[in-house]
């Protein structure tokens, strides 16, 4: 078996909560896109990372996930994150930390996931 990629399904109860931390915070670009439909969705992407968004208030109340972004440069991702929207800063990781694993960590979160930014 040979897979090429990840893409992980995360559903809010008003997806435009997570436009505002992918979109704005983030940088990722829209690239499909039915988020005026009966049940909105889009596809979100940036360097070859993608992730399907849905609203859907069921399924975000049963689903609450975490990931990690890896980057290269985690001072470049935290300045920016950080004079842009600070409010997205887990109050647990709110600066770059290095962890005891040997990994430069802080993180973000909203109202619906937890997402580490890594630098190994």
């Amino acid at each position: 078996m040979n897979f090429t990629r990840l893409v992980p399904n995360v559903f809010y109860t008003d997806i435009k909560d997570a436009l505002k931390l992918f979109i704005d915070c983030l940088e990722f670009t829209i690239e499909h896109d039915e988020l005026k439909s009966r049940n909105p969705f889009c596809v979100i992407e940036r360097n070859g990372l993608r992730i399907n968004l849905f609203e859907n208030a069921v399924l975000a109340k049963e689903h609450n996930p975490e990931f990690r972004l890896v980057t290269n440069d985690i001072e470049e991702v935290y300045k920016k994150v950080a004079s842009s929207h600070p409010e997205f800063l887990h109050p647990n990781l709110k600066e770059i930390t290095l962890r005891p694993w040997g990994a430069k960590e802080f993180a973000l979160m909203d109202k619906q996931l937890g997402i580490i930014i890594q630098q190994w």
